[in-house]
């Protein structure tokens, strides 16, 4: 443990920060992974829904500064493929 009173205060904010990060990436972990079986269910309304639901997921992870949106911008591109592509069949 830290002697330094600034380092114990930031050790304590380091860790409120990982929990608030852990809990957003798991959220979308959570949105992409139900989005993943909408697509392989095949039917089409789910399959926008949960798009839309795994894509305000991502902006909210770019907003709160866990994910890059460079990052989250390439999720949504292939999920929006993968989407078109299970919708055409």
């Amino acid at each position: 443990m830290a002697n330094i009173k600034s380092q114990i205060k930031r050790i304590k904010t380091n860790e409120k920060a990982r929990l608030r990060n852990k809990s957003v990436s798991s959220s979308i972990k959570t949105a992409v992974r139900k989005f993943r079986d909408a697509v392989s269910a095949g039917d089409a309304a789910v399959i926008s829904a949960e798009l839309r639901t795994a894509s305000q997921a991502l902006d909210v992870a770019v907003q709160k500064g866990v994910l890059h949106r460079n990052s989250a911008a390439n999720k949504k591109s292939s999920m929006a493929k993968a989407a078109s592509k299970a919708s055409a069949r």
